[in-house]
C-alpha cells in the first residue's frame, strides 16, 4: 500500500484528456451542443467560460484546445500583465501566419481580475483573429469583462457539478487513479464528502487524497465524519461577499421572506452569516423589507426590523444571528402588502413627468398680512374641529384632485386602513 500521494495533485491526474470522458455541462457539450460541435468541426471560436471553482473550466478549455491541434498558452490573471499578453500575441502570430500555420488559444484564468487595460490589449488580436481568446471566470463576465471584449467572446455558462456528477468523478478517482486504486475505502457518509466539496470537483478530489492520508489504514482506510471535518477544517459554506454567489443569496433570502416561507429565509440567513456577511448588512435589508413587503398590513415590522438593527449592532455576532432570526421570522410570517410601497412609486413617478403643480390657497401658510391679501391659507378647515377629527376638503393640486395612490389591501390591518378611507373620502375612493 503506498505511503505518501504522487507530487501532482489527484485533481491534476484525474483531469480528462477527451471530451468523452469529460464529466458535467451536457448543455454544452452532449449531443448536438454548441461546444461539442466546434470540437468535431475543428472550428474554435473566443469564448468566456463563466462557473464556479471546480466545474470543469480549464479542462474543457484544454480539451477544445486539443480537438483542433492548438498551440495552448495559459495565463493566470492574478500573476500576469499587458507584458505577458502581447508576447502570446505575438507568438501566435508567428505561428498562425507562418509555415506551421497552427492556431494559438490564449487560456486565461481569472480573466475577471485583468483592469480594463489588460483586457484593451486583447481586443485588437482577437478581433483579427489572431488568438482564440478563452478566459475563465467565476464572476459574472456582465460586471467583470469590458463589454468590447464581451462583443468579441461568447459566454457560456457552466453549472456547479451535480451530486450525481461528482459521484461519477469520485468512482473513477478511487478505481482509475494508480495511487487511490492502492486503498480500501470506506466511508460513514459519502456525500458528507461530495456536501463539504460545495460543488467543485478539484475540492473533492483533493480532499479525497487528504482523507487518505489521515484516516486509520489498518486493513480499510476508513473515512469517518471527524476525518472529513479534519480534512476540509470545516463544514464548507459557499459564499463569495464581494461576488455574485453574495447577490444571489441575499436575492433568495429577500423572496422567501416576501414568500412567507420562514424556513427557507431562515437557511438563507444562516448561509450568509456562517460565510461571513456583515449581519448589519441584513439587519439593513429586512427595515427595507419590512418597509417593502409587508407594509401597513402590518406596521409593527418596521418597528422591529429596526430594533433589530439597533440590537444587532449594539451585540455583534454571534448572538446577533439570534436578534436576526426571530426579525426574520416574523416578517416573513407576517401579512403582506406593498401597497404603500407602490403608492409612494406612483407618486414619485408624477413628480418626475408632470409639472408643479401649485399648493392650493387654503392649504398655504399665511404669517404676514401680505400672504393673507393674497388670501393664502383662506377657507382651510381645520379637520380637529370637526365631528371624528375629519372634514372633507381638497389637499391635492386641483390638476390631480381626484387622484389615488394609496389602495390599501384587504390583508391584516391594512383591511381596517382600507375601510376607514372608504368611508372617509366616499367621493373619491367610491
Amino acid at each position: 500500500m503506498p505511503v505518501s500521494p504522487p507530487p501532482i495533485p489527484l485533481a491534476e491526474r484525474m483531469r480528462p484528456r477527451s471530451i468523452d470522458a469529460y464529466v458535467g455541462q451536457q448543455h454544452l457539450v452532449g449531443p448536438g451542443k454548441p461546444l461539442l460541435r466546434m470540437s468535431q468541426a475543428k472550428s474554435l471560436f473566443s469564448m468566456i467560460l463563466w462557473g464556479p471553482p471546480g466545474s470543469g473550466k480549464t479542462t474543457l478549455a484544454r480539451i477544445l484546445s486539443q480537438s483542433i491541434d492548438a498551440h495552448f498558452k495559459q495565463l493566470t490573471a492574478v500573476s500576469s500583465g499587458v507584458k505577458d499578453v502581447r508576447a502570446v500575441i505575438e507568438h501566435a502570430r508567428e505561428h498562425t501566419l507562418g509555415t506551421e500555420r497552427r492556431r494559438t488559444i490564449l487560456f486565461i484564468d481569472e480573466i475577471h481580475r485583468f483592469n480594463k487595460a489588460q483586457q484593451d490589449a486583447l481586443l485588437q488580436a482577437v478581433e483579427r483573429g489572431d488568438i482564440i481568446l478563452i478566459g475563465a471566470t467565476t464572476e459574472n463576465p456582465s460586471f467583470e469583462v469590458i463589454p468590447p471584449l464581451r462583443s468579441r467572446a461568447q459566454t457560456y455558462v457552466l453549472n456547479p457539478l451535480s451530486m450525481d456528477e461528482l459521484r461519477v468523478i469520485l468512482d473513477r478517482a478511487l478505481t482509475e487513479d494508480e495511487y487511490m486504486a492502492g486503498f480500501d475505502v470506506v466511508f460513514d457518509d459519502v456525500d458528507l464528502l461530495i456536501a463539504y466539496s460545495g460543488g467543485d470537483a478539484r475540492s473533492m478530489l483533493n480532499g479525497l487524497e487528504m482523507c487518505c492520508l489521515i484516516a486509520d489504514r489498518e486493513g480499510k482506510v476508513h473515512i469517518t465524519r471527524n476525518v472529513l471535518e479534519e480534512a476540509f477544517q470545516q463544514a464548507f459554506a459557499k459564499y463569495d461577499k464581494g461576488g455574485e454567489e453574495h447577490y444571489n443569496i441575499i436575492s433568495a433570502f429577500i423572496k422567501s421572506v416576501r414568500g412567507s416561507d420562514p424556513d427557507a429565509a431562515l437557511y438563507w440567513l444562516a448561509r450568509m452569516l456562517h460565510g461571513g456577511e456583515d449581519p448589519l448588512f441584513v439587519a439593513r435589508r429586512l427595515i427595507i423589507l419590512a418597509s417593502e413587503d409587508v407594509g401597513n398590513a402590518e406596521p409593527n415590522a418596521l418597528l422591529l426590523a429596526t430594533s433589530c438593527y439597533q440590537a444587532v449592532h449594539a451585540i455583534g455576532m454571534p448572538e446577533a444571528r439570534i436578534v436576526l432570526s426571530q426579525t426574520t421570522t416574523y416578517l416573513a410570517c407576517a401579512p403582506k402588502s406593498n401597497a404603500a410601497y407602490l403608492a409612494g412609486e406612483a407618486a414619485f413617478g408624477d413628480v418626475r413627468s408632470l409639472p408643479p403643480y401649485p399648493v392650493p390657497l387654503h392649504l398655504r401658510n399665511a404669517p404676514t398680512e401680505f400672504m393673507k391679501s393674497l388670501k393664502y391659507g383662506k377657507g382651510y378647515k381645520y379637520s380637529h374641529d370637526y365631528d371624528g377629527h375629519f372634514v372633507d376638503q381638497q389637499y391635492l393640486p386641483a390638476e390631480l384632485k381626484e387622484k389615488i395612490y394609496y389602495k390599501p389591501t384587504d390583508i391584516g390591518r391594512e383591511q381596517r386602513i382600507g375601510e376607514r378611507l372608504r368611508n372617509l373620502w366616499k367621493r373619491r375612493r367610491d
